[in-house]
């Protein structure tokens, strides 16, 4: 598979919580890091994902924002 994604870290899944539409999978990539994503439910089945799988967490932003007050 070829994408035009160019940030692909992995990680390891370390939550699945899921609500009645989305869920929030938080993903361990080392170094004290997590990142969380919120996928749907659907997703998630679709992708049998569960606690301790390897992943890949791709990310692809138009923008980052940094506020400080």
């Amino acid at each position: 598979m070829k994408l035009s994604t160019r940030n692909v870290i992995k990680g390891k899944v370390v939550e699945v919580k899921e609500g009645a539409v989305a869920a929030k999978i938080k993903v361990d990539i080392g170094g004290g890091n997590v990142i969380t994503s919120t996928i749907t439910v659907e997703a998630v089945k679709e992708l049998a994902l569960k606690l301790g799988d390897e992943v890949f967490a791709l990310i692809k932003a138009s923008s980052v924002m940094i506020m400080k007050e």
